[in-house]
């Protein structure tokens, strides 16, 4: 009896020795998940940077640093975590997210959002100086501030969801106005000021 006592301690013993362990690797495989928010950071383009008059690359410069800010709030990146669970895109496909600091301009005259390429790399653009200026004479500052986040978030939803959907625009478009509704409406913000902003956003 002594000896099945001690056999049944040693294999209690191991057993537990080996839920440790696995319990531990666990929760070595969920930290060694990088967090979205630690894939965030921002970039400039030094040939643009010379040539940059003081008062301009200064105001580009605070414009990605307030874009950084938002995109790595806690709140924004659980709901981005939702968004990524509940369309099952592999969080790991996204090697890196860089705000830019300076617009990048389409051909159509039109300054781009945010772009996606294949290696898992989304770029975050901001809107171009002169467009802010002129929303400046027909909203107050706190509106074209949120609309610049706003711009923000929506692009990075929108770059995500990319990389489900890959050149489906329509679809992508469709799931992003969607999303950000979902996550503008449980703001502290009254209907009007929720309304304006998605106009402004996901005009034709």
């Amino acid at each position: 009896m002594r000896i099945l006592h001690i056999e049944s301690s040693k294999i209690s013993g191991i057993l537990y020795l080996l839920a440790s362990r696995g319990i531990s690797f666990l929760c070595r495989m969920k930290m060694d998940t990088p967090k979205l928010s630690s894939k965030i950071r921002v970039v400039s383009n030094p040939k643009k940077i010379e040539g940059c008059p003081e008062k301009r690359l200064g105001f580009y410069t605070g414009y990605a640093a307030v874009v950084s800010e938002t995109l790595r709030k806690p709140l924004f990146q659980k709901f981005l975590d939702w968004i990524i669970k509940r369309e099952k895109i592999e969080k790991r496909a996204v090697k890196d997210i860089q705000v830019r600091v300076f617009p990048f301009q389409k051909e159509n005259g039109k300054s781009l959002a945010g772009r996606c390429n294949n290696e898992g790399v989304i770029l975050i653009f901001p809107k171009r100086r002169s467009f802010l200026q002129k929303k400046m004479q027909d909203h107050k500052k706190e509106r074209v501030r949120f609309y610049l986040k706003s711009r923000a978030m929506a692009a990075l939803i929108h770059e995500l969801l990319h990389l489900k959907y890959e050149s489906n625009e329509s679809k992508v478009r469709q799931l992003t106005k969607k999303y950000f509704s979902i996550f503008i409406r449980h703001q502290n913000m009254n209907t009007e000021s929720v309304n304006s902003i998605q106009n402004m956003l996901f005009a034709v």
